[in-house]
């Protein structure tokens, strides 16, 4: 499936960022939050397409904020708080012109956004064998 095969690469290259680069390097560090915004744009177009094949007719259309609410409410998403923590990060990443803040940023990335980004692909990857999907990830 594409969807996870662009989320499951992004999600590669943010889990090889140097953390400790971006404490230091403007540029690294944008570079980082950038790589959160696009990982998380493939995550919920992951979702979305999971939810499709599992049947969810809601999720033929809907916001990021209702793919995840609706994962939620299927089983799929099992941390809310978090996504909706990340959903709220992305949107207003653009916005960050306080060096601090985007430190801030960057350790969430790190602590809390990776990990739940792992549990959502592992979640996938078991939803789309339950769906009858044989998914093989893409191979560099």
């Amino acid at each position: 499936m594409r969807k996870l095969d662009n989320f499951s690469n992004s999600l590669q290259v943010l889990r090889g960022a140097d953390f400790s680069m971006a404490d230091t390097d403007e540029i690294y560090r944008t570079g980082v939050i950038g790589q959160f915004n696009l990982t998380f744009e493939l995550a919920w177009k992951a979702l979305q397409e999971v939810l499709r094949l599992h049947g969810a007719a809601e999720a033929i259309t809907g916001s990021p904020r209702e793919i995840l609410q609706l994962g939620y409410k299927m089983g799929i998403v099992n941390d809310e708080d978090a996504w909706l923590a990340m959903l709220k990060a992305r949107n207003t990443s653009v916005h960050i012109y306080n060096e601090n803040k985007a430190n801030e940023l960057v350790l969430l990335i790190r602590d809390s956004f990776i990990p739940a980004f792992d549990v959502l692909l592992q979640t996938l990857r078991i939803k789309l064998k339950e769906a009858g999907e044989d998914w093989q990830p893409d191979q560099p």
